[in-house]
């Protein structure tokens, strides 16, 4: 008898999945607690285990559609008779979220009579995109609510929202030539798309590049990485930049900040969490170092290389990939001259490390070579103006260019 196993409630207002990933096919033979399917949603990508021992009798979802939370997506012939549909099996969390955190949109004030709207992030955004009013919209997800079927089930007929731009007309891609390969855009990379898109259409955002003499820095790492290593920690530039980056947001705080859209408030945060931006098999994806400002230099060395490992491995927790206030990323040996990153909405600043190298200089009136390297800090201009935005570049900069008025203290401390 078949046993139906159905998209489990991962929580946190997750009503719908995509399907990443089959890891078994029909007829397989698959014991308990075996992964049978990868899952992408708003949160996290998640592994369904198999409650069960038997063999697969049918996939009921193909690779890249949406299906709703307590959807059967998989039935397995077990020897034990207990076929009837069973409570879904409780997901396992791992890394490869979107390169930015989901962002938690809430609803303008309403009168308490008004039921909120049950939608997600994802949700949400496409409902702008596709001109549909969620108020009063009938949704078919659980508790009732609405999915991005019922959206595109309502985009032909519901009148659009006030002041909503009408759904855009794709033109037509040019015709396939001899060779062409077509990828399908799900899991991760769907995600950093549908995250990018947002940022750009939400923030207002701009790019301030400024020159950082990194050559004291780079004599400073040099004469403790011995040091750094015997205490287990691979002492880069990053944990340099984000120790010194936690000072400076300390002088200016609204870098460290979030716009809450619905209300109309700039959120100023107390904590200070730092996404690294790494680059995995899947796509960028941004683990979270959480209060970066209370580690010492050789902790957050640790701590980054450990989550770039768990990235890169697919092992990241989900609390790992939640709670950002500002992000870092470092594009390292082919970083370039300079780059423009995007936000990671809400967030309202990024910092982008580049290249550094030795270059010709000027110093004291005499021409030498410096190991120099530029900044790229992106801003929402909502929030933060490009004198303030500036003055924190280059107090981080000051910072760098000195680091045995700081460093010291910090490795340890």
């Amino acid at each position: 008898m078949a046993f139906e196993v159905k998209l489990p409630d991962i929580g946190e207002g997750v009503a719908e999945g995509e399907i990443v990933r089959w890891l078994v096919k029909v007829g397989d033979a698959v014991r308990e607690d075996q992964p049978l399917v990868e899952v992408m949603t708003d949160k996290a990508s998640v592994e369904i285990p198999s409650p069960r021992t038997g063999t697969i009798a049918g996939l009921h979802a193909k690779e890249g559609e949406i299906v709703n939370v307590g959807t059967t997506i998989v039935s397995i012939d077990v020897k034990d008779g207990a076929g009837a549909s069973q409570p879904a099996a409780t997901a396992q969390h791992r890394a490869n979220e979107s390169a930015a955190p989901a962002v938690a949109v809430q609803p303008a004030p309403a009168p308490s009579a008004a039921p909120r709207v049950q939608a997600t992030p994802a949700v949400r955004q496409l409902a702008k995109e596709l001109g549909v009013a969620l108020e009063g919209l009938a949704g078919s997800g659980p508790g009732g609510a609405i999915t991005a079927a019922d959206l595109h089930k309502a985009a032909g007929s519901a009148p659009a929202r006030a002041g909503a731009p009408a759904p855009a007309v794709a033109p037509k891609s040019a015709a396939d030539a001899p060779g062409d390969q077509r990828v399908p855009l799900r899991g991760l990379r769907r995600k950093i798309a549908e995250h990018m898109r947002h940022s750009l259409a939400t923030a207002a955002p701009f790019t301030f590049v400024a020159e950082c003499d990194f050559t004291d820095l780079v004599a400073h790492r040099a004469a403790l990485k011995d040091e750094a290593e015997r205490a287990g920690a691979r002492l880069t530039f990053l944990p340099y930049v984000v120790k010194a980056m936690t000072a400076s947001l300390r002088q200016f705080p609204t870098l460290n900040a979030s716009l809450d859209d619905a209300r109309g408030e700039i959120v100023i945060k107390r904590a200070i969490h730092v996404g690294i931006a790494v680059q995995t098999a899947d796509g960028l994806t941004a683990p979270v170092v959480h209060d970066a400002d209370r580690l010492s230099l050789f902790e957050l060395a640790r701590e980054i290389d450990r989550l770039a490992r768990a990235a890169r491995d697919g092992k990241l927790k989900l609390d790992e990939l939640q709670g950002g206030t500002i992000t870092v990323t470092s594009t390292g040996q082919k970083g370039g001259v300079l780059a423009t990153p995007i936000l990671h909405h809400p967030q309202v600043a990024i910092l982008g490390v580049h290249e550094i190298k030795p270059k010709p200089a000027v110093k004291e009136g005499v021409i030498v070579a410096r190991e120099l390297g530029n900044l790229s800090l992106s801003l929402d201009h909502r929030v933060v103006d490009g004198a303030v935005g500036a003055d924190f570049l280059y107090d981080l900069i000051a910072r760098l260019e000195a680091p045995t008025t700081w460093a010291a203290e910090a490795e340890r401390a």
